[in-house]
C-alpha cells in the first residue's frame, strides 16, 4: 500500500505526464502546420512515450492499491517562434520532468518505499536518455541556425523515427 504523500506526488506525475503527452502532441501540429512533417513525426512520437509513461503511472498506483485521481490538465502552448524554440522548451520541459521524477525519488527514499524506488528507477534513466536526445537535436538545430536546406535534411531524418514502447521491456 501506497503512503499518502507518494500517492499524492504520483498522482500529480501522472498530470504532467499527460500535460507533457499535449504538449509535444501541440508541438506535432505545429511543425505540421510549417510544412515540416519529419519534426511533426518526431513530437508524434514524444506524445505517444509520454502517454505509456502515464499509462505506466497509472497503473503502478492501481497495482499498489492506491486510487488514481485524474485531474484536469492546464492549457498548453500552441505557437512558436520556430523550431530552435521549440526544442528549447522542450529541453526546459524535460529538465522540470527529470526535476519532478527526481522529486518522487526523494519522496520513496524518505518514505523508506522500496518498491517506489524500484519503480522509480526506470524513470530516472529515460529522463537521462530524454534531456540527451533533446540536446542533440537542438545543438544540431543551433549548427544550421534552424533554417536553411539543413532543416530540411534533419527534417527527413525526423520522419525515420517510430514509437516503441520501452515500458514493457521494463516489466
Amino acid at each position: 500500500m501506497l503512503k499518502e504523500k507518494m500517492l499524492k506526488a504520483l498522482n500529480e506525475q501522472i498530470n504532467a505526464e499527460q500535460y507533457s503527452a499535449l504538449l509535444y502532441l501541440s508541438m506535432s501540429a505545429y511543425f505540421n502546420d510549417m510544412g515540416l512533417p519529419g519534426f511533426g513525426n518526431w513530437m508524434y512520437v514524444q506524445y505517444q512515450e509520454e502517454l505509456t509513461h502515464a499509462n505506466k503511472f497509472f497503473n503502478y498506483v492501481i497495482e499498489r492499491g492506491g486510487k488514481v485521481e485524474v485531474k484536469a490538465i492546464k492549457q498548453m502552448p500552441t505557437s512558436w517562434e520556430g523550431v530552435i524554440e521549440v526544442f528549447e522548451k522542450t529541453l526546459e520541459h524535460e529538465q522540470l520532468v527529470t526535476s519532478l521524477i527526481n522529486e518522487l525519488v526523494d519522496i520513496a527514499i524518505a518514505e523508506k518505499d522500496h518498491a517506489s524506488q524500484s519503480f522509480l528507477r526506470w524513470f530516472v534513466d529515460e529522463q537521462v536518455e530524454e534531456e540527451a536526445n533533446v540536446t542533440e537535436i537542438l545543438d544540431t538545430l543551433k549548427l544550421i541556425n534552424g533554417q536553411g536546406n539543413g532543416i530540411f535534411m534533419l527534417d527527413r531524418e525526423m520522419r525515420t523515427r517510430v514509437f516503441v514502447d520501452t515500458t514493457t521491456a521494463a516489466e
